[in-house]
């Protein structure tokens, strides 16, 4: 079935009857609550005045999980914008947050963070590597920015990813391959690729350590295609006339033709981590983690384009039809790209429930962009492929460090007591990116400086959050985050000159406030109200070119996005399994993002403040254990987004339209049936409606290379236990074959299979 032809009542009526097969309530019952056990989710998370959804290992396990990032791709709302295997620019998507705004989530290893937010884009997604499949105990997520110990990037989410620690030796490895068959346009082609993966561990008294190691080697489909606007130039004299090209409807649904397929990417990717944990004493402990990552990547092209004897072309004037076009040197361009990051990170806590009303925590993180070249050829192929001018980039010493101190204090007080969470949090940011021009683009050194970005942003916040309890089944929580932003050290260069901004200083504080009644023995109702703030990006401030001794096309003065968001949920527990229906509402003014001022001449593309917006709609979420004869597991969601402009003074034909890459539905449902203790069998499926790329949503074309579309996936997975220690796997992944979009194509049907060991 097509996902255009599918309506989200009938996703949503086909989940609702398969959990209202097994809705039925535990034979014991018990009192809801709340908040979890502390030992397992975050500290932050403990008093959580906002909707919160977990992906077990159990789930994880029965799903196909290439990288880290698939963990999560069945949670509610949540959608990852992965192109290919091993993509790095997976992003993170939420119900009010777009596949663009990566700045709009904050995702946790553990105490570390590994939301990259240089920026707010497709090129700055999480460092999902920072913990391998393997090592993913669960996955603990919140929705919005409701929690004082958080900024204002929680707008769409907090993830957290919790990774095991060995109590005793532990060691076992697995092994994956994996193959794609993709068509579209003139590629006809199968992509294959493979992922290894190991980890190894033990406790010695007071010392637990781990080692994990990854290598994953793939070759994606392509990601681009070199296109054209229909021709009306007539011809005159010398074009190459050729044959291979394809017609096609752009966004807009205008004529074009398709000169070829880029962004070929063979990838080769390896990440290693090691993890040390001493017990400093009883409730203390000290955690050490290092961890590397190298990716070497080589981006190929193939053109449809053939001439008379059957060569491709790659550039130049060309008759296709009776007329001509033109394509550039680097409308086909391949590429190559090596990059060797390391995180360090150092964590304490401590904790003594039985025995203090005290707890901390303390963690120190640095991440550093130790070498990241890319290099693009200026002449076009084959004479490329020998080598020839061109330029290289270096990104080198661009990274962050972040510092946070936490203090719990829950004093015992009856029925009125108090839990109290206060604390400090550092960060920054930076930027160093330098492109040169050079004679020999394969190997060549920089020689002449083309174009130089660089800065740093800084935040530090004070935060305190009073969870108080009022009688037995209710709680107010209130909260108050105070930040202070800096952007400052920001240049811009060109081959002349360098210019520099001004130093900013921002400061904001967010208010929050949460009630919740335990209302019954099987319902909890909460309702939660907050501010926040989400600071411009070192990117997004210190962008564009320089004319002269002049900045343009781009606004150093940025103003941050202020979130005034609210949510109303009700949750009701089925006893092996619970029900959530959230309603939520985020009005964001000056939301940040990539848009066309329209009101000046000639008109400015770059990153500018939309003054109004408007996202709220309902979310609904059950998951149900050990039904249908203590063998069937579901898991699944619906979500309803109403995005809308409100008010954008730069580009008044967008207000009244929908924020882009917001859908206004999605769904989840994912069904696991365990034969026995050594097979089980999982069907699941995702949906995603209506979305726009543009803000004045005139891209109504959304079926084809460069537009966002609507989408049903279907996914299977076959688990089969060998024995205690061997298991193995064959699953595939858009079952369907559905053909869809994030503007870069997404994959077609993947077969992937899978060995594990363990000692």
């Amino acid at each position: 079935m097509k996902a255009n032809k599918l309506s989200a009542f009938s996703v949503f009526t086909i989940l609702s009857l398969g959990f209202n097969q097994t809705s039925y309530s535990a034979e014991e019952p018990q009192l809801l609550d709340e908040v979890s056990v502390y030992g397992d989710r975050p500290a932050a998370f403990r008093n959580i005045t906002t909707s919160t959804e977990a992906a077990t290992r159990q789930l994880i396990e029965s799903t196909n999980v290439i990288n880290t990032e698939d963990a999560v791709k069945y949670l509610p709302s949540v959608q990852i914008r992965k192109r290919y295997i091993g993509d790095r620019n997976a992003i993170l998507a939420s119900r009010n947050a777009g596949t663009l705004d990566s700045a709009r989530s904050l995702v946790y290893a553990d105490n570390v963070l590994v939301s990259m937010l240089l920026g707010n884009s497709y090129s700055f997604a999480p460092r999902w590597w920072f913990v391998s499949p393997q090592e993913i105990e669960r996955v603990d997520v919140s929705y919005g920015a409701h929690s004082a110990a958080y900024a204002g990037n929680a707008a769409g989410v907090v993830m957290v990813m919790k990774s095991r620690m060995p109590e005793k030796f532990e060691a076992y490895a697995d092994a994956q391959a994996f193959s794609q068959s993709f068509k579209l346009y003139g590629s006809d082609e199968s992509y294959n690729g493979s992922r290894l993966g190991a980890f190894l561990g033990n406790r010695h008294d007071n010392l637990r350590w781990s080692f994990s190691f990854g290598h994953l080697s793939n070759t994606g489909h392509p990601m681009s295609f070199a296109t054209a606007a229909r021709s009306t130039t007539a011809l005159s004299g010398g074009e190459t006339a050729v044959t291979g090209y394809h017609w096609d409807k752009d966004v807009k649904g205008a004529d074009r033709v398709v000169f070829g397929a880029t962004g070929i990417d063979h990838n080769l990717q390896d990440n290693a981590k090691i993890k040390l944990a001493y017990d400093i004493s009883p409730g203390s402990r000290l955690t050490y983690t290092l961890g590397y990552w190298q990716s070497d990547s080589d981006v190929s092209v193939q053109s449809y384009l053939r001439d008379a004897a059957g060569n491709p072309v790659y550039s130049g004037s060309v008759d296709i039809g009776g007329f001509r076009y033109t394509l550039a040197n680097t409308a086909m361009q391949p590429s190559k790209r090596i990059e060797e990051h390391l995180m360090n990170s150092l964590a304490w806590r401590y904790d003594q429930k039985q025995e203090s009303d005290w707890a901390f925590e303390a963690a120190l993180t640095k991440y550093t962009f130790g070498k990241d070249t890319t290099r693009k050829p200026a002449v076009a192929l084959p004479a490329a492929s020998a080598g020839g001018a061109g330029q290289v980039q270096f990104l080198d010493g661009t990274g962050w460090h972040t510092a946070d101190v936490r203090a719990d204090w829950r004093p015992e007080r009856g029925s009125r007591g108090h839990d109290v969470a206060f604390g400090y949090h550092h960060d920054q940011h930076t930027l160093s990116d330098r492109t040169y021009a050079n004679t020999d683009w394969l190997a060549g050194n920089a020689t002449t400086v083309s174009a130089g970005n660089s800065g740093k942003t800084a935040t530090q916040g004070l935060y305190v959050q009073d969870a108080i309890q009022m009688g037995q089944d209710m709680k107010l929580t209130l909260g108050l985050r105070h930040e202070q932003w800096r952007a400052f050290s920001g240049t811009m260069t060109n081959t002349t000159t360098t210019q520099s901004y001004t130093e900013r200083k921002e400061n904001f504080s967010s208010p929050k406030l949460s009630l919740s009644w335990v209302a019954t023995e099987k319902w909890l109702l909460r309702g939660s109200l907050s501010r926040a703030a989400r600071f411009p990006t070192v990117t997004e401030l210190f962008q564009g070119s320089i004319s002269g001794t002049s900045i343009i096309n781009n606004d150093p003065n940025l103003k941050p996005e202020k979130i005034l968001a609210g949510e109303l949920a009700a949750e009701r527990d089925l006893g092996d399994g619970n029900l959530r229906v959230s309603l939520f509402q985020d009005n964001v003014t000056d939301y940040l993002t990539r848009q066309t001022n329209t009101t000046v001449t000639p008109s400015v593309t770059n990153i500018q403040n939309v003054d109004k917006v408007r996202v709220r709609g309902v979310e609904t979420s059950m998951q149900r254990r050990n039904a249908f004869m203590q063998r069937l597991d579901l898991t699944g969601s619906v979500t309803f987004a109403d995005s809308e402009i409100l008010a954008n003074s730069k580009n008044p034909a967008s207000v009244g339209k929908e924020m882009i890459r917001i859908p206004d539905w999605r769904a989840t449902l994912a069904a696991t049936w365990h034969h026995n203790d050594e097979m089980d069998f999982t069907l699941a499926g995702r949906y995603s409606g209506k979305q726009f790329n543009l803000l004045d949503n005139s891209d109504t074309n959304g079926d084809v290379y460069g537009g966002v579309s609507r989408f049903f996936v279907m996914d299977a997975k076959f688990n089969y236990k060998l024995d205690k220690r061997l298991s193995m796997s064959v699953g595939v992944d858009n079952l369907n074959n559905e053909e869809y979009y994030a503007a870069h194509p997404y994959p077609q049907r993947t077969w992937i299979v899978q060995v594990k060991g363990s000692l």
